[in-house]
């Protein structure tokens, strides 16, 4: 057994050649930056739960819902992006372009609005 075979996910590995080390390590730490920021956004949303922020329960419990649903979602896009640069870099194609940084400007907007009128109530 080879030491690509060895490797997981097989999907990943087993196709094209391996990249420049520089590259792939470049990679796993953006990956392991968008986990972090998916770990901070659940962290808000456990905070804002916690502390009692506002005076309306119900909006602050939509808030640390939607808070903790987007952080886990993030988390999963994460991995699917560090993917799909992977395997571009191993079959030496372009780069995909970053259609889920649009969506965390818009979510990061919705929650700041959410967050300003939990406060304000």
């Amino acid at each position: 057994m080879s030491n690509q075979e060895k490797r997981w996910p097989n999907s990943l590995y087993g196709v094209g050649g391996e990249p420049d080390p520089r590259f792939t390590l470049a990679n796993e730490r953006t990956f392991l930056a968008w986990i972090r920021t998916s770990i901070a956004i659940m962290a808000i949303g456990v905070a804002i739960n916690e502390l009692q922020v506002g005076g309306n329960a119900a909006l602050r419990a939509v808030v640390v819902i939607a808070l903790i649903i987007s952080g886990v979602v993030l988390a999963g896009f994460s991995y699917l992006r560090w993917m799909r640069i992977e395997k571009a870099m191993r079959q030496t194609k372009p780069l995909p372009s970053l259609v889920s940084g649009l969506g965390l400007v818009i979510a990061i907007v919705f929650f700041a609005l959410l967050v300003g009128l939990l406060t304000v109530s």
